[in-house]
């Protein structure tokens, strides 16, 4: 069954760390487009990653630039969000999705959701 989870996180301070994981079974998670985004309470929800395997990059927000890295795990079917330098403004409800259009820019992010995963950073 198609399905993705969103695990790891938390509480942590501000300047510390976490690492969240985006699970994938179901389809061939290592040919879709893979986001990450977050929304806090009140606030609009934001995409902050892309990673495509077929363009072979990720693009990162740049309220998390310099601070969060995705990475995939071998075989491909585990995306991970490292994230450092943890602030305040970084709590949100975290969530990653899935798209069949292989590229970023072509990603449209409607039907793989998974389930999101809380993050709250202290001061």
């Amino acid at each position: 069954e198609v399905q993705l989870q969103a695990s790891g996180g938390g509480l942590a301070q501000a300047g510390g760390s976490l690492r969240l994981s985006c699970t994938a079974s179901g389809f061939n998670f290592a040919e879709y487009a893979v986001a990450w985004f977050r929304q806090a309470p009140g606030k609009e929800r934001e995409k902050i990653l892309c990673s495509s395997t077929t363009d072979g990059l990720t693009i990162y927000a740049d309220s998390v630039k310099g601070r969060f890295t995705a990475f995939r795990a071998w075989p491909k079917t585990i995306l991970y969000l490292q994230m450092d330098s943890l602030k305040p403004e970084d709590s949100a409800v975290y969530y990653c999705a899935a798209s069949s259009y292989g590229t970023c820019t072509a990603a449209l992010f409607t039907d793989l959701w998974g389930q999101g995963t809380q993050v709250t950073v202290s001061s």
